[in-house]
């Protein structure tokens, strides 16, 4: 077994890949020609987005649009960087939202919380023990 993707779906995929183009510092791999999927390159593991259009082809009983959701949903991802408080401005210059300024976590991490526009939660985080 290996992890290899984690998919947002999002009202739309194009704007979602420009935005964390923009807040932070990705580059698009691909976006589909449907608009419905694309990919940004992260590393080794695959950070995609995909619309909630197909998201309604793959779950018979719908799911929940997190940009619709009045509080961030239960999961979230977590993008590593050794400038959290920098990090954390280019996001609100892109149009984040703050969730949760940089703080020192009580074993030494620096972490913050922001939203994205298509309602996803992003921690932004230095590394553990860094």
């Amino acid at each position: 077994m290996k992890f290899g993707y984690t998919i947002i779906y999002v009202p739309d995929v194009d704007a979602s890949l420009s935005f964390f183009t923009q807040a932070f510092g990705f580059k698009r791999r691909f976006l589909h020609e449907s608009g419905e999927y694309g990919e940004l390159e992260t590393g080794q593991t695959t950070l995609a987005f995909a619309a909630h259009s197909l998201g309604e082809t793959n779950f018979s009983t719908g799911h929940v649009e997190a940009h619709t959701s009045e509080k961030p949903l239960g999961v979230e991802v977590a993008f590593v960087t050794e400038n959290v408080l920098k990090a954390h401005r280019k996001a609100l210059k892109a149009g984040a939202i703050e969730l949760e300024a940089p703080i020192i976590k009580q074993w030494g991490q620096a972490v913050s919380y922001v939203r994205c526009p298509d309602g996803t939660l992003v921690e932004l985080c230095s590394p553990v023990g860094g």
